[in-house]
């Protein structure tokens, strides 16, 4: 008995421990479960869309990122009420006793500028920072007792601020003997642009040019080698010339670009100081280089300051805005600073009222509410990452895709309620390539029929179009043509309230109608007031 009770009792103990399962039974067992419960193919992500070549550098893309820059022309023609100086000016005209470089970068920062460029050294040769190859500079000067650094002083300030500093040196110096010795002379450009990059922290952009008087020095520039030095120093830096490498002038200096812009070029197209204005303005479809436009103008008459001369007005600045960051390109605004080392009060205001202007026709997306819908759409209308509706969300990096290979792009907007506009913007996704040539946008007219409202070329960064004031509910953007499937990351319909466009052309200029401004200005000088407290308690 004793016997058999061991053996019950070893039984029952054994008995709580399944017994193994053969590991092949597991791997058949799962084989058999999907075959007949396969993984849902919604749970995989569509990859995107290729790029299209060529696309912009990660500087390049922050660059263009912030669509105005303010333009900084400094030094003794400041004080010898000159434009290009003879490069013989007594350097001991130079003494702004007032200066700070503070008061500049705030009066950028507030103005929605986040990158500033100073004319470190201009034409004349005279250096804003004490340069250990010439005596041209503040040093001879009794400005900060011969010791100032007007570029320290402002890369200090700008680093504060969080605002990208760029920096200006003149290849063209009437004052330097060796210019027009080519060996000599770009070894001391290299020299004094080694000094710049190396001294002062982190440059954002180097600017230069290709200007030169009539009847100066014949002078071979090493650009090749000056560029590669800039990369070596500054490789977060972007380069501007007349033909890039990374970014390029518009051509002219009224702050305008073509109606159809490309930031894609042939820089074996362009040479420095003798590009085709032309072809600068346009950019090139068949381009191989990213090299986007940037467009400079001055908010005076000349690049330096004058006592004689008055700054543009504010809606003489939102019509250059509309045709440059509008038209795919960046602004550069030159905001030149007085004798006092300030810039003055009057620029200050105009910068005001322009940011205010801004501020007043964008920061309402009338179409954010829209029902959104596409021809097609990468992936199937289930693919949120390239779904239609991420055109009314800010920003480039989200973005409508069409379904690949096919002939019809169009984004389809309810607004649910009609809605008055006369502003149209759009966005590309300019890391994905520029690719939309040709497009137009329609409106349903009170007869239930499509209505075609204005055309347009290029997008890239961004396009702004103005048109006669319309009012709809339903309304939609038609790609026409594109280099490869379009990818619209921005929609927005904006009324500005201050200009008159008589016609439909997307290269139309508008007029401004004064009644409306008057009516508006009290509002504007209230929120003025009450935004701009901080600059007013600057001495100018």
């Amino acid at each position: 008995m004793k016997k058999k009770n061991n053996i019950n009792k070893t039984t029952i103990q054994t008995s709580k421990f399944p017994k193994p399962i053969s590991q092949n039974i597991i791997v058949l067992t799962l084989l058999i479960s999907l075959y007949f419960f396969p993984i849902s193919s919604s749970a995989l992500q569509i990859p995107p869309p290729l790029p299209i070549l060529p696309i912009p550098s990660s500087s390049q893309l922050q660059w263009q990122l912030s669509s105005m820059a303010l333009f900084l022309h400094f030094g003794t023609n400041t004080f010898t009420d000159s434009e290009w100086g003879s490069g013989h000016a007594d350097p001991s005209v130079f003494n702004p006793v007032g200066l700070n470089a503070s008061q500049w970068v705030q009066v950028a920062k507030e103005a929605g500028f986040n990158r500033v460029i100073l004319t470190a050294k201009h034409h004349d040769g005279f250096c804003l920072w004490p340069s250990e190859y010439t005596e041209y500079s503040p040093k001879s000067s009794k400005w900060r007792n011969g010791s100032g650094d007007v570029v320290a002083e402002l890369a200090m300030a700008a680093r504060e601020a969080g605002v990208a500093l760029g920096l200006y040196l003149s290849p063209w110096d009437r004052h330097e003997p060796c210019y027009g010795k080519t060996l000599e002379y770009n070894e001391f450009y290299m020299g004094q642009m080694t000094e710049l990059l190396t001294r002062y922290g982190e440059i954002r952009e180097v600017w230069l040019d290709g200007a030169k008087g009539e009847g100066e020095k014949d002078m071979e520039y090493f650009f090749d080698s000056w560029f590669s030095l800039i990369r070596q120093l500054q490789p977060g830096a972007v380069i501007f010339s007349d033909a890039g490498p990374d970014t390029r002038w518009i051509g002219d200096e009224a702050g305008v670009a073509s109606s159809t812009c490309w930031s894609l070029f042939n820089r074996s197209s362009a040479t420095i100081g003798g590009t085709d204005p032309g072809y600068s303005q346009g950019g090139d479809p068949q381009g191989h280089d990213w090299v986007p436009a940037e467009c400079d103008v001055s908010i005076r008459p000349g690049w330096f300051w004058h006592a004689s001369e008055a700054p543009k007005s504010a809606l003489k600045l939102l019509d250059i805005y509309y045709k440059s960051v509008g038209r795919n390109c960046l602004l550069l605004l030159n905001v030149p600073p007085n004798s006092s080392g300030l810039i003055s009060a009057e620029d200050i205001q105009i910068l005001k009222e322009f940011s205010e202007l801004q501020r007043s026709i964008f920061s309402h997306n009338l179409a954010e509410n829209a029902l959104v819908s596409a021809s097609s759409t990468r992936g199937g209308s289930n693919q949120s990452r390239f779904n239609p509706h991420n055109v009314l969300k800010e920003g480039i990096y989200s973005y409508w895709a069409p379904e690949e290979n096919k002939c019809k792009w169009v984004l389809s907007l309810d607004l649910q309620e009609p809605v008055s506009f006369n502003v149209l913007q759009i966005q590309e996704p300019i890391h994905m390539g520029q690719r939309v040539i040709e497009f137009h946008l329609d409106i349903l007219n009170e007869k239930g029929k499509w209505k075609k409202l204005i055309n347009g070329t290029t997008v890239g960064y961004q396009r702004l179009l103005q048109f006669p004031t319309i009012k709809t509910q339903r309304l939609r953007l038609v790609v026409d043509k594109s280099r490869a499937d379009p990818l619209i990351s921005y929609l927005g319909l904006f009324i500005d309230p201050f200009c008159v466009v008589s016609n439909m052309s997307d290269t139309s200029s508008p007029t401004y109608d004064t009644h409306i401004i008057r009516q508006t200005v009290a509002t504007m000088w209230q929120y003025l007031a009450s935004s701009w407290n901080s600059l007013s308690m600057i001495s100018v």
